[in-house]
């Protein structure tokens, strides 16, 4: 609701459609194609990255900027990485809100200087495949290589080797560590 305010207190903003869940996010876009949609991270249907997707897969120059409460490095790297033009956190004053929102509507990259030096951070770390995340994901709930090897279908030398190549990518040298580091970056989430 403030959002919706602050964007009716513009006169050069106008409000397209609104919602809270992905999956009619992406039925209100196709309807109203509107010149930015502003997303939360964390939504019903799907997320603000699979929104952002969705809907750059039938319009490619679709403009996004992601609203949240979730700062982690590997949130703001996926939301850029699917295409967002703006990472604002929800803590940010009206205005620069506004100024985000026509910066990004003129065709601006634009990222606040904390955003921009976290994902800075999070360029700097190699990214981890789709195994080594499932990995993570069971290790940060407490499972053991045996539990792991047994859940993914690989053998617990395969799971050793996958651990050691994420401690080498996250710059950790054991599992607690792991695990502390997935949870305080968002590459996991405990949901």
């Amino acid at each position: 609701m403030g959002l919706a305010a602050l964007i009716q207190s513009n006169p050069d903003m106008e409000i397209a459609a609104e919602t809270g869940d992905g999956r009619a996010a992406l039925e209100l876009f196709r309807r109203h194609n509107p010149d930015i949609v502003l997303t939360d991270l964390r939504m019903p249907g799907f997320g603000g990255v699979e929104l952002i997707l969705a809907v750059r897969k039938e319009f490619p120059d679709a403009r996004f900027i992601v609203l949240s409460t979730y700062d982690s490095d590997e949130d703001i790297y996926r939301a850029i990485q699917s295409g967002a033009k703006s990472y604002l956190l929800k803590d940010m004053s009206k205005e620069q809100i506004a100024e985000n929102i026509r910066a990004v509507y003129n065709g601006q990259q634009v990222l606040p200087e904390n955003v921009a030096a976290r994902l800075a951070g999070r360029r700097q770390r190699g990214d981890l495949t789709a195994r080594e995340t499932e990995i993570l994901g069971l290790l940060t709930r407490g499972r053991s290589n045996k539990e792991i090897s047994t859940a993914l279908f690989i053998s617990e030398d395969t799971v050793k080797s996958h651990l050691k190549s994420l401690f080498a990518k996250l710059d950790v040298q054991d599992r607690t560590e792991a695990a502390i580091t997935a949870i305080r970056c968002g590459i996991v989430h405990l949901d």
